[in-house]
């Protein structure tokens, strides 16, 4: 680690963390409030994905729409409007859609062919954008003069990475530039985000391999061809299975970092608080 002490954290001329842990645990809240302070640049992977490695794929979706709408066709084929996501730290919808649901098309649905193909592309732009973070810790300094750094991961970064493995690419680069920070929630907040997404479900990224087995075991418990599928009902039920899958991964990758609870995270009010608790966090190692 590149802090090995809370000492070593307490005197850093430059402090630099790496957030990661399931979505709606504390980790854009806390950026945030790290941002606003003034002395801290915030990295979002989220919205590096969605502007940067999916924006074009994107953009291109809106316009193929467009198309379908005879109104809307003529004014884009003379160039007379501009059709574009509005991605924003706080608003990742544009993404979300992007990526989409599988099933009924009735119901928004797409096919799974095109599904798992729109989830091939967010691996290969969660990786790249996972790898960017030195480069951006560079730029923040270089440009802005911003000494503390604060990557805020995507809540699927545990599905991109191999914490088992030592030469694992993005853990080590991400390892060699900052501190990585394990938001860890407990059952009760488990049981909290499930209830959350089952009022406003929404899309996810899985790796190939859970997906295709989930997808097939949907399949045979409903006795549903796929467009049959409620493409909410699936990702429903699929959320659950994902957050059971996810809590090791996340756990293993806490050997890499040091480990916070969600918790502790909502308590978070200032970088004084920020600093204490990242401190407090290295004497507990």
């Amino acid at each position: 680690m590149i802090y090995p002490s809370a000492n070593s954290w307490r005197e850093a001329p430059s402090k630099r963390v790496v957030l990661f842990g399931m979505s709606g645990l504390g980790k854009t809240h806390v950026s945030n409030i790290l941002r606003a302070s003034g002395d801290w640049f915030h990295y979002s992977v989220d919205y590096r994905i969605g502007t940067k490695y999916m924006g074009e794929h994107i953009s291109d979706s809106f316009k193929r729409e467009a198309m379908t709408v005879p109104y809307l066709r003529d004014l884009l084929l003379s160039d007379s409007i501009y059709i574009g996501s509005n991605i924003t730290f706080d608003n990742l919808a544009p993404l979300s859609h992007y990526l989409g649901k599988p099933g009924n098309p009735a119901e928004g649905g797409l096919q799974i062919d095109e599904y798992i193909r729109r989830q091939d592309l967010h691996l290969q732009a969660e990786v790249a954008a996972m790898n960017d973070t030195a480069h951006f810790v560079d730029r923040a300094k270089d440009i802005y003069g911003y000494d503390h750094f604060v990557c805020d991961t995507s809540g699927s970064i545990c599905e991109v990475v191999d914490p088992a493995d030592p030469n694992d690419p993005v853990l080590n680069s991400l390892s060699k530039t900052a501190l990585l920070v394990w938001i860890k929630g407990s059952d009760a907040h488990a049981d909290e985000l499930a209830r959350r997404f089952d009022r406003a479900p929404k899309p996810m990224y899985y790796q190939r391999d859970f997906l295709s087995e989930r997808w097939a075991e949907y399949l045979d418990d409903k006795d549903l061809s796929p467009n049959e599928v409620d493409p909410d009902d699936f990702v429903r039920w699929a959320y659950r299975k994902a957050l059971s899958n996810r809590q090791p991964r996340y756990e293993a990758m806490s050997n890499w970092g040091v480990t916070v609870t969600a918790d502790e995270i909502s308590n978070v009010k200032s970088t004084n608080d920020f600093d204490n608790l990242i401190a407090q966090a290295l004497e507990r190692q």
